[in-house]
């Protein structure tokens, strides 16, 4: 069996329901071993959109990496991605950050992802899970690349009990997590 890390993302609909299924869905092929907290977003890219939230996981898998892409690819069509903008909207967005300690590149499928050290809304949640992981290709840990990219627009909204339990809190009032700076005004 393969460790995977996979980045979970919404920001259309029930978000966190369409986070909660896409997790349901990824059964069997995919055992969930842990969740990270739930953190919402700024969108990146496109941001003229609804915030997203975020989320990640890592699992055990015997499929291949680019079976195991198949399969996320499968899942977000299940729950109503179709194809659009770069970066834009979506119900449901799942992303292979790593597996094992993988690199590969090919037209379907670059692992470690090619924008993982530059995106607080993955560092930060898989800093909750692994703060202390070199992440392949160097001497860097998660902890560290995060300490490089801005968390300004990241805000934490629920443990990882997110996934089996009540509904997620308001924007009004999330609980930064460990590492994460306040949000500040006219950002």
């Amino acid at each position: 069996m393969a460790e995977a890390v996979i980045a979970l993302g919404s920001n259309m609909g029930d978000r966190r329901a369409s986070l909660r299924r896409g997790v349901a869905l990824l059964a069997p092929e995919l055992h969930v071993l842990a969740v990270s907290p739930l953190y919402e977003s700024d969108p990146v890219g496109v941001t003229d959109q609804p915030p997203f939230l975020n989320a990640v996981l890592r699992g055990e898998t015997a499929l291949a990496p680019i079976d195991l892409l198949e399969k996320l690819k499968r899942v977000e069509r299940d729950l109503g991605r179709r194809p659009g903008p770069r970066w834009g909207p979506r119900p449901l967005d799942l992303d292979i950050l790593l597996y094992d300690a993988l690199r590969l590149e090919s037209e379907q499928l670059t692992i470690p992802h090619p924008r993982l050290r530059e995106r607080a809304f993955v560092l930060q949640p898989l800093a909750d899970l692994d703060g202390e992981r070199v992440l392949p290709g160097g001497r860097e840990t998660v902890r560290a690349a995060l300490a490089k990219v801005d968390t300004g627009g990241l805000r934490r909204l629920a443990g990882p009990e997110w996934l089996s339990q009540g509904p997620v809190p308001s924007q009004e009032g999330p609980t930064p997590g460990p590492g994460v700076r306040p949000r500040t005004p006219g950002r």
